[in-house]
């Protein structure tokens, strides 16, 4: 891939792609992760760049794209005190050993099957939204004893480490299922997202710093052209669909949102 008469397109393309991620976290509430690598992922194999490659740079990037959204996004909630902070100060040091092993493993495990587990964790996404599509699911009373939160905080970093989702698609949903307050759960999450994407955007340089048919303007598996286009289209469209959320029915829009990661996920795994 090289940065010729195209350049132009592939701009446009990765705007659209950060119109379309932001949009979707203000109006769904779902991680900007979920939404750019897969859209990363078909841009640059259209670019020409090898699917094996193309995977962990979508990774990369997307990473590199959370450590502003989430930092910007953890400050102003806890302007607002919502940030669960004793949960973060008990979960940060399981959290980052399971970044550590997450970013370990992506050197190891090839592109196209890193391309299928994220196709695996979109199909679990898009069941777990069809379900809750009016409200949270919740089956125990209490957050479980400490030794047991400190396993899910590993497998927690490790899952979003590896797949460059930050740790709101799995960490909402985890803490809902344990009666933790949903709005607490997005504030909490967002720091979250913060801790893993640093380590984990370092983590990816370090292990594609010798890879070869990255694009150019990359830094390992990070593509910083794609960084520059898709945090300002993400920031300035997240408050419109913010706006959007309170004037649509927002459960019929995640039962198609859900549908169509279903579909992308199937395509991502098996194709």
């Amino acid at each position: 891939m090289t940065l010729g008469p195209d350049i132009g397109l592939l701009i446009a393309a990765l705007l659209a792609c950060g119109v379309v991620a932001g949009v979707l976290a203000g109006l769904l509430g779902v991680g900007g992760g979920i939404v750019i690598v897969p859209m990363l992922y078909h841009v640059f194999t259209v670019y020409g760049i090898a699917p094996d490659t193309a995977m962990p740079l979508s990774v990369g990037t997307s990473l590199s794209t959370i450590v502003l959204t989430s930092w910007v996004s953890a400050r102003k909630h806890h302007q607002r005190g919502t940030v669960g902070w004793p949960l973060v100060r008990h979960w940060v040091p399981a959290v980052l050993v399971g970044v550590l092993v997450g970013t370990a493993f992506a050197h190891d495990i090839s592109g196209l099957v890193l391309k299928s587990m994220f196709g695996v964790l979109l199909i679990v996404v898009s069941v777990h939204m069809l379900i809750t599509a009016r409200r949270a699911l919740s089956l125990f009373p209490d957050l479980p004893a400490l030794w047991l939160q400190s396993v899910l905080a590993v497998a927690v970093g490790g899952l979003s480490s590896l797949l460059g989702i930050g740790g709101g698609t799995l960490m909402v949903p985890l803490l809902s299922l344990f009666s933790y307050p949903i709005h607490r759960a997005v504030a909490t999450s967002a720091v979250f997202g913060f801790v893993i994407s640093v380590p984990a955007t370092i983590g990816y340089v370090i292990s594609g710093w010798h890879a070869q048919g990255v694009p150019p303007v990359s830094t390992g598996y990070v593509n910083w052209l794609a960084f520059a286009s898709l945090v300002p289209a993400t920031m300035l469209c997240a408050p419109l669909g913010v706006k959007l959320a309170y004037r649509l029915d927002v459960g019929q829009l995640k039962r198609a949102f859900a549908l169509f990661l279903f579909i992308v996920g199937v395509r991502m795994t098996f194709f």
